[in-house]
């Protein structure tokens, strides 16, 4: 599983994931298991992902995520 710390102004959320995928402003990605560190920008999109076969998604206008040993940290506006 990853950690995953979704913060805006508003609210907090914890998630563990399989795997998450991200509106990059150079194109959106995927995050799985053991993924390389990365800091990346992102663009208005949906942050969509999946733990065991369910998938669910949440609207962001912005933000930036830092990927790290597993562990993920998004701030979004």
């Amino acid at each position: 599983m990853i950690s995953v710390d979704i913060l805006s102004p508003t609210m907090s959320r914890h998630l563990d994931v399989d795997c998450i995928f991200f509106p990059g402003v150079q194109g959106p990605f995927e995050v799985l298991r053991n993924h390389a560190p990365i800091i990346s920008l992102l663009e208005e999109g949906k942050i969509r992902w999946r733990v065991g076969g369910a998938e669910d998604s949440m609207e962001v206008k912005g933000g930036v995520v830092m990927v790290k040993d597993n562990a993920i940290k998004v701030c979004i506006d």
